[in-house]
């Protein structure tokens, strides 16, 4: 299997970010063995003018290898099926 890339966008002091933060890290965590690895990295619109400028209406934003998985809320269910490349 391949690797994921997942991103996801937001600011800090964004309660839905902390709720999405921690929704992901529990469904990779609990991926199960020979399931993609996961690589999860965290940007902040208040980094960079373009992300605020797209997004700032939308976070938490998360991006499965650069497309828009979701934002605002993350079902964890749906994030699974993505991530096992099912979606």
């Amino acid at each position: 299997m391949t690797n994921v890339d997942l991103t996801l966008i937001g600011k800090p002091g964004c309660h839905l970010c902390d709720d999405a933060r921690a929704t992901i890290a529990a469904v990779v965590a609990e991926l199960p063995v020979g399931a993609p690895a996961v690589s999860v990295a965290e940007l902040s619109i208040l980094d960079d003018p373009a992300l605020h400028e797209r997004y700032v209406e939308e976070i938490p934003v998360v991006l499965i290898d650069g497309r828009v998985h979701t934002y605002w809320r993350v079902d964890p269910a749906r994030l699974r099926t993505a991530l096992l490349g099912a979606e």
